[in-house]
């Protein structure tokens, strides 16, 4: 009954620490290399050593086989082999395991040390080209007008600013005009440089263009139409004009945007978020334009996350000098949010994740390997950040670790077995 209850303990341990698993095969691997190990002395026509060195102490004997059995001295299984000694401090209050190098050798253990490194940390995250909304521009009439003619530009047309768009008959601009020429008549006759200010600023609220107003001061005359004309350099994205119409206060005739400055709005998985800041560095790549990059700042991080894809979403602004990019086009960005000092790093295939706390080994010398508990930073390029737990020219495991923590899971449950099988 006792040693069934000491059984049930030591499968509760093994399943406690969640690698019950990885201890099966540590147990087998490692029971192997102790058959090898013994094969390997009978090859030669002796047995495994059964009595202690004179300066070792020696604390029980373990299973050969990795089994949860152990004895106070010296026998044989069942197959006839002989238990492994387990000397003092081989199994330590530290969590220290320690390896023959015969075991090191066959399960591939290597060590690198901790060392200062340059992480490059790269975020990718996709997104779409936008218009900067304060490079676009919207013509409307603000009075009852006629459209008497348009210019030839369509929707896509590249036009610059001050290019005729229309020609426009309104009575309120020809009122407000007669006005005009009447009061800069009188002016000069008056040689009164601020006669005629209320007159002109009529026409300016009308929002007539200043080429039409200085052609107007120029001839002395009302025109019958007003030449209407781009307010900036860009591209037509809408023409809602049609000669011979009517336009009504406010209604949109042509809406033309600057394409020489464009947004980029990338989503970016919310976990990333934190690591995110105004100002970093971007690399924005076009899936039209294979091989070619365009590089900017992040200028706005949106206070917002999308519900239902857990995505932030931030803004790169990017010169478009050749207009390549256009609005609702897809790209990809790479976004740098590594440090450019070299801080302490580690292989990431030194970690051990638990989910809930990461350790490593650290290796003593002598076959030793000691477990540490650690603090992580910034990943990238096959290396992890350390902020605590090792310290610099510490060498760590970087290969075989699993096993190592299979057989310190396994000799931390046979010792407590054996303590709780003593009388």
């Amino acid at each position: 009954m006792k040693t069934m209850q000491h059984s049930r303990a030591l499968l509760g341990a093994l399943i406690g620490v969640g690698i019950l698993g990885m201890a099966v095969v540590g147990v087998t691997g490692f029971a192997a290399a102790d058959m090898n190990d013994h094969k390997d002395h009978s090859a030669h026509g002796t047995a495994a050593p059964s009595t202690p060195p004179a300066d070792r102490k020696i604390k029980y004997y373990r299973n050969p086989m990795g089994l949860p059995d152990t004895s106070p001295a010296p026998k044989k299984d069942s197959m006839g082999m002989d238990y492994i000694p387990v000397y003092e401090g081989e199994d330590s209050d530290d969590g220290s395991v320690k390896l023959s190098p015969g075991k090191i050798q066959r399960t591939g253990v290597k060590s690198e040390p901790a060392a200062p490194r340059v992480i490059r940390t790269v975020i990718h995250a996709p997104g779409t080209i936008q218009l900067d909304e304060r490079r676009v521009s919207i013509i409307s009439m603000r009075a009852e007008s006629y459209i008497q003619k348009i210019a030839n530009v369509t929707t896509g047309s590249h036009v610059a600013k001050g290019e005729p768009l229309m020609e426009v008959y309104s009575p309120a601009v020809s009122s407000a005009a007669a006005e005009y020429i009447s009061t800069i008549n009188s002016r000069t006759i008056g040689n009164d440089a601020a006669y005629g200010k209320g007159s002109r600023q009529r026409l300016m609220n009308l929002d007539v263009p200043d080429a039409a107003i200085t052609a107007m001061e120029k001839s002395r005359t009302v025109p019958i139409a007003v030449e209407w004309t781009s307010p900036r350099d860009g591209i037509v994205l809408e023409r809602n004009a049609i000669e011979g119409a009517r336009a009504q206060p406010g209604d949109v005739l042509f809406r033309i945007a600057d394409h020489s400055m464009v947004w980029a709005l990338i989503d970016v998985a919310e976990r990333d978020m934190g690591m995110l800041a105004a100002g970093q560095p971007a690399t924005v790549k076009a899936r039209g334009f294979p091989g070619r990059t365009f590089t900017g700042k992040i200028n706005v991080i949106y206070p917002q996350i999308n519900k239902e894809t857990r995505t932030g979403r931030l803004r790169i602004e990017l010169n478009n000098p050749d207009l390549v990019l256009i609005h609702d086009m897809y790209v990809d960005a790479e976004i740098d949010i590594g440090s450019r000092a070299p801080v302490l790093s580690i292989p990431e295939s030194a970690v051990m994740d638990t989910g809930r706390r990461q350790a490593v080994f650290v290796d003593k010398g002598d076959g030793r390997f000691e477990p540490r508990e650690v603090k992580l930073g910034h990943r990238g390029d096959g290396y992890v950040e350390v902020r605590d737990g090792v310290g610099d020219g510490e060498p760590v495991v970087v290969s075989a670790n699993f096993l190592i923590d299979a057989e310190s899971n396994l000799k931390a449950a046979l010792k407590g077995f054996a303590d709780g099988a003593q009388p």
